[in-house]
């Protein structure tokens, strides 16, 4: 049983060299999107499932103090109405274990969370919910917290954004809202059971759930209803078998507050 203890034991990352980068640099690197063919509509509003939440949790292969977080996130993953995304980092890789699923754009995106909310040192394993709340991702009461923190309004996102397969495509649509921002495209590996044979977690077999294998991103959104569609093998990178759509604003050239969110068949 998880219990939430006053400083939850987490492990601070090495510090990096890197220099943070934008949303788009740290989001874009792993995957070359294909030309998507955008239009803006007078539509009618956006009907899609009510999202909540999207939280993102990032954690390493080689981090002991990680396994705290697997089963709050296998129940976060379980619920209705929340994206829970994983995205392994690459700075534990020297304590023996290199990561096989780590990214360093994710490491990048991590650090650019880190100057808006107020983190001088990353480290694993963190929540980011909604791309506004940092939690400690061990923390199930935490996260709680900041769940109902950003349940911004009841029927969910405050901007509605749809994503469905037409064939070959992936057909996006965005409502309006009084904000701007940048629609992103995340492919996804389901599950990923790995054996772990060297480092502080020798000898365990983690499965990992909801993998980001890549991320491009689609266009922007000026706050007014917006349509794009996208080849289906664009979502395919790497071994991903799902995908996620995702609309984040920007904070000084970082990742900003999530306003909206679809996820594809089997999420």
């Amino acid at each position: 049983m998880m219990v939430p203890v006053p400083r939850p034991v987490t492990r601070p990352a090495a510090r990096l060299g890197a220099a943070l980068l934008a949303l788009a640099g740290p989001c874009a690197a792993p995957v070359r999107a294909e030309p998507v063919r955008a239009e803006a509509v007078r539509a009618e509003p956006v009907r899609a499932e009510p999202l909540r939440a999207v939280v993102e949790l990032f954690t390493s292969q080689g981090c002991a103090a990680c396994r705290g977080a697997d089963p709050v996130f296998r129940d976060l993953a379980g619920r209705p109405g929340i994206v829970a995304l994983t995205l392994p980092v690459t700075y534990w890789d020297y304590l023996g274990w290199k990561d096989t699923l780590a990214q360093k754009p994710f490491t990048e995106r991590q650090h650019a969370y880190a100057g808006p909310h107020g983190i001088r040192q990353v480290f694993t394993p963190q929540a980011i919910v909604n791309g506004a709340a940092s939690v400690v991702a061990s923390d199930r009461a935490g996260l709680e917290r900041a769940l109902a923190r950003e349940a911004v309004q009841p029927g969910g996102l405050s901007v509605p954004v749809r994503g469905e397969e037409r064939g070959d495509r992936i057909v996006i649509d965005v409502g309006a809202g009084g904000q701007r921002g940048e629609v992103w495209l995340l492919s996804v590996l389901r599950r990923r059971p790995v054996a772990i044979e060297r480092g502080e977690n020798r000898g365990r077999t983690a499965t990992y759930l909801n993998v980001v294998r890549g991320i491009q991103r689609v266009g922007p959104w000026s706050g007014q209803p917006v349509h794009y569609e996208v080849p289906l093998p664009s979502a395919r990178a790497a071994d991903a078998d799902a995908w996620v759509v995702v609309l984040q604003g920007a904070s000084n050239g970082k990742p900003g507050r999530i306003w909206g969110a679809a996820k594809g068949p089997g999420l």
